[in-house]
């Protein structure tokens, strides 16, 4: 007797029910799987032939099934498959060029959606804390300068200069030591006052031209691209009683909706660029998801380039597996993108 995807269909429903629940599954537990659409008739029939293959028990007369241990076998194997195809999946995707980021960040969604069972999101690499690399100044004519501004991660800003003082290559030159010396490696949080004032000071006659360098650094710097937010597994909220209320479970599908409540969260988070942080209910910066409970963490790409990876689900979450498939997603995003290379 074959195992049809029928029967493989079954055999997984009765093993994920008797996992949650510890109790023998009847047919008509099996049969509210939405994803069946078969009769408790049926479904007895193609349990009966499960349990003569071998993979399922029934330890009483007239109970329901349990797994066999050749059943579990089976689904961990079948697991394990799929699981690495997934990884494949993954690395496959996220070797390509920046044109497929979004594809890549749209499958890790819907994978830690599947893998915690609950709401999850990822936003986009961000440049954060990104060095200064170096700064050239060229004169383009009489009253204007071209100011190139290069950051790490290649990240580079043209800004034209009008000059009220007529500006000599000798003085460009002095103009290109002094701001390079000041400036060079330096993050933009790192460029302070003092280091403003002074340069103002040396530049002489010329320190407007420094404030509209400064601007130019800025640009490079900061990058102040909107964050794009990928979820996937907003509906999952439903499957908990104590968010599933109509006004929780509003707020909640309208923040994964409009994604307003998670660009602040990715916002307020920014500043914690490693390691995983759990937010309990009223922790939560974002106060939709204040009935919740919020596991964040921060995933890197290339030099300078953070985004967020975010699970949200009920305060009773397991927060061992969530924690652990985080760990094991930001350790596979490590490897693939240290390995086979950056995403340019």
């Amino acid at each position: 007797m074959q195992l049809d995807d029928r029967k493989w269909t079954i055999l997984k429903a009765i093993i994920k029910t008797y996992l949650e629940t510890g109790e023998p599954v009847g047919s008509r537990t099996i049969s509210k799987f939405a994803d069946l659409n078969l009769s408790s008739a049926t479904i007895r029939n193609e349990m009966s032939d499960l349990e003569e293959m071998g993979y399922i028990l029934q330890p009483h007369t007239s109970a329901g099934r349990i797994p066999s241990d050749a059943g579990y076998r089976l689904y961990v194997d079948r697991m394990m498959e799929e699981k690495d195809r997934e990884v494949t999946e993954m690395k496959e995707m996220m070797i390509q060029r920046q044109d497929r980021m979004e594809l890549v960040l749209k499958q890790l969604a819907r994978v830690l959606a599947t893998n915690t069972n609950y709401a999850a999101m990822i936003s986009g690499p961000q440049y954060h804390r990104t060095k200064l690399k170096f700064i050239q100044l060229s004169i383009v004519n009489e009253e204007q300068i071209l100011a190139v501004v290069v950051a790490e991660s290649n990240v580079v800003r043209n800004k034209i200069i009008h000059i009220e003082h007529d500006l000599d290559q000798e003085k460009v030159l002095e103009l290109n030591i002094l701001l390079n010396t000041a400036l060079n490696g330096l993050t933009l949080e790192e460029i302070n006052l003092s280091t403003i004032a002074r340069l103002k000071v040396q530049a002489g006659i010329h320190s407007e031209v420094v404030n509209q360098v400064l601007d130019a650094v800025a640009e490079a710097i900061q990058s102040d691209d909107e964050v794009e937010i990928y979820t996937s597994g907003a509906t999952n909220i439903f499957k908990y009683p104590e968010l599933s209320s109509s006004e929780k479970a509003s707020e909640l599908i309208s923040a994964f909706e409009e994604k307003k409540d998670l660009i602040d969260m990715i916002n307020t988070d920014a500043a914690q660029e490693t390691g995983i942080q759990v937010y309990i209910g009223q922790e939560s910066p974002v106060p939709s998801m204040q009935d919740c409970s919020v596991v964040t963490a921060t995933y890197e790409i290339g030099e300078g380039m953070y985004g967020r990876i975010g699970v949200i689900g009920p305060k009773r979450m397991d927060y061992d597996k969530v924690v652990s498939t985080m760990k094991t997603l930001m350790a596979q995003l490590d490897q693939i993108f240290k390995k086979d290379g950056k995403v340019e």
